[in-house]
């Protein structure tokens, strides 16, 4: 390879998608650029009719993805100021789960013109969490059956993936169900797009797809959730997986018109955006977890051995990175827990103050509480205000402060909320090192790690150094990396990452009486965790029960 190849990542998030230039020989980023969605999430209305949607519903529309290719990959390429003939390869990451209904050559339903109208026509975004009755009955009939694949995902299936949303089309809209060729993950439809055909990930289909020991759950299973539905993998989602890192195929001359990048360079096979991170931050040996912090978190560790851990996400063969398991856990809320604190509870005088000081609210806030000691505020609260995805697996679980008094200022709840969050990656922690799989060293990306305060609080209570990815940009830094490995640039993903990756070790560094005093707290979030988790009150699924769904949009 040439010594000025360049390769470009591709990073489809929840509101937007990124699009990063960079150099082969070494992973320097040249140039990047961001395109926001026209249609952000979908969750209160579809655009094309007006119609109000039902609670707890988030969707897309895919026509966004197709303008991030068209407006971010040739404003990238501009401001990395190269040749797009230096371009070699091309690779994208997705959110996960985040699956759409296609015709047989991979044409969104949502665009025909007798659908359009139809909200089960569009992709169901990773957060759409309407499924919820559909993933109880898939949990318990696979109990029933003593199916071998649930305990790969800690003993049950979330309403976020793929068989959860696809049985809820099925029985909320059987027309749309029919005239579904394919049912496909955004992080496999963007590819098709790229190459011209079909490729499926060995990421997404194990992680969201329950693909397991080389098959899918049986149609004999299927059946028994409902009769219509035994056709769902041998119609809808099944089909030949691709490893990552491989070449899914050459682009395409309408994709190559759509990016200004040569028709035919390698277009790689989908990934996930934490997953594809890990290597970018060099976090691909066994026992090295990363936490992907932004509005959510995502965990991902690699490991030597196969291990049942309660309430992981899933653990696949090579999910992560070739010849190791890739485990994943995850906080459905983190980023977005402090977003609607900050948005809906907080007094006008701390906006004006961080006015006057010239900075973000959410930097006021975490200045004031950085400047506490462990427990001066008196809280302990639970992180679940989008439900508990590890190690509960409960999306109809909701958050909770205990402390609360006429004294509690605003920067007081912020802290709280903070140290719930890392809590809860605590927590994550200790399940993984109990089911045997030690965890090392933690290493975080995402846009959270530019706080210092959620840093340093993280560190604290999880009594680890903390490790940061060298990249803002972490997603498609990763992804680009694959794009090496499937143009061979690079013989694999280790190697990639060796030359490529970027991280800074010791960042920051525990205290150890403040570690100490988190101890305490810590007590008392895992008292609350296991009392409104595991059955001692059932009073946060009693209030989800009686508030009036079209306003319960948690």
């Amino acid at each position: 390879m040439a010594g000025d190849a360049c390769v470009i990542g591709v990073d489809f998030g929840t509101l937007s998608g990124r699009a990063v230039v960079v150099a082969v020989a070494d992973g320097a980023e040249l140039g990047s650029a961001v395109h926001e969605y026209a249609h952000a999430v979908i969750e209160g209305e579809l655009p094309a009719s007006g119609a109000r949607l039902p609670a707890q519903w988030a969707l897309q529309d895919p026509d966004d993805y197709i303008d991030v290719l068209r407006e971010a990959v040739p404003a990238a390429v501009a401001a990395a100021g190269i040749a797009p003939e230096q371009v070699i390869g091309i690779a994208t990451d997705f959110t996960a789960s985040t699956p759409l209904p296609v015709l047989a050559d991979g044409t969104p339903l949502c665009r025909l013109d007798d659908l359009r109208e139809r909200p089960h026509a569009y992709p169901k975004l990773w957060k759409h969490h309407a499924a919820g009755g559909q993933a109880d009955r898939i949990n318990a009939v696979a109990r029933e059956r003593r199916e071998p694949w649930l305990a790969r995902y800690g003993g049950l299936i979330s309403s976020e993936w793929e068989f959860a949303k696809g049985l809820q089309i099925l029985e909320e809209d059987p027309e749309v169900y029919e005239r579904m060729g394919r049912f496909v993950e955004g992080a496999d439809w963007i590819v098709w797009q790229l190459c011209g055909r079909e490729t499926r990930n060995t990421c997404t289909a194990g992680y969201k797809g329950i693909y397991q020991d080389g098959g899918y759950p049986s149609a004999d299973y299927l059946r028994a959730l409902d009769e219509r539905f035994a056709n769902f993998v041998s119609e809808k989602i099944g089909g030949p997986l691709a490893d990552l890192g491989g070449r899914a195929g050459d682009l395409t001359a309408q994709a190559a018109q759509w990016t200004g990048l040569p028709a035919g360079i390698a277009v790689a096979v989908g990934n996930v955006d934490a997953h594809v991170t890990a290597p970018a931050a060099r976090a691909i040996e066994a026992g090295q977890m990363l936490a992907v912090m932004g509005t959510s978190t995502c965990h991902i560790m690699n490991g030597d051995e196969l291990a049942v851990v309660p309430g992981m996400c899933g653990v696949v063969r090579g999910g992560v990175t070739p010849g190791l398991w890739g485990y994943e856990a995850g906080q459905s809320g983190v980023g977005d827990i402090f977003a609607w604190f900050a948005d809906n509870a907080v007094p006008p005088r701390y906006h004006d103050a961080a006015r006057a000081r010239g900075i973000d609210l959410h930097e006021y806030l975490s200045e004031l509480a950085g400047q506490q000691e462990v427990g001066e505020h008196g809280l302990v609260a639970l992180d679940w205000s989008n439900g508990n995805r590890s190690v509960l697996v409960d999306h109809e679980l909701s958050g909770l402060i205990v402390g609360l008094t006429l004294s509690t200022r605003a920067e007081d709840v912020y802290r709280a909320l903070i140290e719930a969050t890392a809590f809860g990656t605590r927590k994550i922690i200790e399940t993984f090192e109990a089911s045997g799989l030690p965890v090392h060293e933690l290493i975080v990306a995402g846009g959270l790690l530019k706080n210092p305060v959620i840093m340093q609080i993280y560190a604290d209570v999880t009594r680890r150094s903390l490790h940061l990815i060298d990249s803002e940009q972490g997603p498609a830094l990763g992804s680009a990396m694959h794009a090496a490995v499937a143009a061979g640039a690079y013989a694999d993903i280790y190697a990639a990452a060796a030359a490529m990756g970027k991280v800074r070790r010791d960042v920051y560094a525990p205290d150890e009486a403040r570690a100490g005093a988190y101890d305490a707290l810590y007590a008392h979030y895992s008292t609350l965790h296991d009392h409104f988790g595991r059955g001692g009150d059932d009073v946060m699924h009693a209030l989800r029960r009686i508030r009036p769904r079209e306003v319960a949009r948690g």
